[in-house]
């Protein structure tokens, strides 16, 4: 073979310039890593020694070679992904063809994956990235787990709870504020509306609509005896008013203050509890489990739940934001799922369907006996039996 030229000469530019570029792969040899620029290049190459001694050394150990090339091939693929594309969403294909301008690339035909479908497949089984097959091709979108990224995370949720935090200590501090203000201020009084009573034998007011020659209107004058009627009214309605305010002891209050108290710490933003009957509301999952009733058997991370349907008896594990209590009919035992009575067994005794609301009856425990109103249709769900 002739001597290769001299590094600056005239010679070894033209040789680099054609060597510019991608060359036919059919004239590149991987186990060599030698491209070739024509079909009789490629056949002098494989005549060659070292080509022959290449040949037994791979003969030996096939495997090996095999391994380093699949490796060297998808730590190439997966650098230009996240170095480029990031963790956005990007077709398959498009990374691949960055990826093959580099002309000294690793060829996937000496690779373990024949196509690149198949080495997309083997990202996502990996967890590397996360893949999903459209008309237009295999998508992925890299999944970035480096310790900065994940540090980066963690700051951010940090950062959230702490704000979280500090607002909840503001809220308190108002409520604080406030609650010293009532009490300082004394017991609010609410205005009392009463209804407008006419007295049979009031008299009448009647207004002198005649036209004098200077055409000015005659100024109507009220009686005395309709004056002195409202006065007493008025009256009438300071005296009940002050009867009202009276009426309200020191021991309602304390009840008020600790029914906020109870309200406070029992409201929860989540509800589910195991024994309840819930119905599914939403559409996603078919028409199959649309306004199907189940009973919850387990409560999963609070806010998620694995029910049994009544009908099919199939298990649905589903989030609460999917669910919605059931309302039994009256005189039929329910439970109190949120609020300032949460977990209570009580008895329904009146729906308010104009304000969606109920008053029930606490069946079981300490507070047996006492009545609630105004109890909220989301607050309470019925019992499995």
């Amino acid at each position: 073979m002739g001597k290769k030229a001299e590094v600056g000469t005239p010679k070894y530019l033209a040789n680099k310039m054609k060597a510019k570029g991608l060359q036919k792969l059919r004239w590149y040899c991987q186990m060599c890593q030698k491209q070739c620029r024509d079909e009789n290049g490629f056949k002098c190459h494989t005549t060659s020694e070292s080509h022959q001694r290449q040949l037994l050394l791979v003969a030996d150990n096939p495997r090996k070679y095999i391994d380093e090339f699949s490796y060297d091939f998808a730590k190439g693929y997966v650098e230009i992904l996240r170095r480029q594309f990031g963790t956005k969403r990007v077709n398959a294909n498009r990374v691949y063809q960055e990826y093959i301008r580099d002309r000294d690339h690793i060829h996937m035909n000496s690779t373990r994956w024949v196509t690149l479908t198949g080495f997309v497949k083997w990202l996502g089984k990996t967890g590397q990235a996360v893949v999903d097959e459209t008309e237009e091709g295999w998508f992925i979108t890299y999944i970035d787990r480096s310790p900065e990224t994940v540090q980066r995370e963690e700051m951010k949720k940090k950062k959230l709870r702490m704000d979280k935090y500090d607002e909840e200590k503001q809220m308190e501090f108002i409520e604080k504020q406030a609650r010293l203000a009532l009490e300082k201020a004394g017991t609010p009084v609410d205005p009392v509306y009463t209804e407008l009573v006419r007295e049979t034998d009031e008299e009448i007011v009647k207004l002198d609509m005649k036209w004098k020659s200077d055409k000015k209107l005659s100024t109507p004058v009220p009686s005395v005896n309709s004056a002195k009627r409202s006065a007493d009214v008025a009256t009438h309605n300071s005296k009940k008013i002050k009867t009202d305010i009276k009426k309200k002891t020191v021991l309602d209050e304390i009840k008020e203050q600790e029914e906020m108290e109870k309200e406070k710490k029992n409201r929860k933003d989540y509800w589910l509890t195991e024994g309840i009957i819930v119905k599914v509301v939403t559409k996603n999952l078919g028409d199959e489990y649309y306004k199907q009733k189940g009973v919850v058997k387990e409560v999963v991370e609070k806010y998620g739940a694995i029910i049994k349907l009544t009908e099919s008896g199939k298990k649905l594990k589903i989030d609460q934001k999917y669910l919605e209590t059931v309302i039994p009919a009256l005189g039929k035992i329910v439970k109190v799922v949120n609020g300032a009575y949460r977990g209570e067994i009580a008895k329904l005794l009146r729906l308010d369907e104009k304000n969606f609301c109920v008053d029930i009856e606490i069946a079981k425990g300490v507070l047996t006996g006492q009545k609630l109103s105004g109890i909220q249709y989301e607050d309470i769900c019925k019992i499995n039996d």
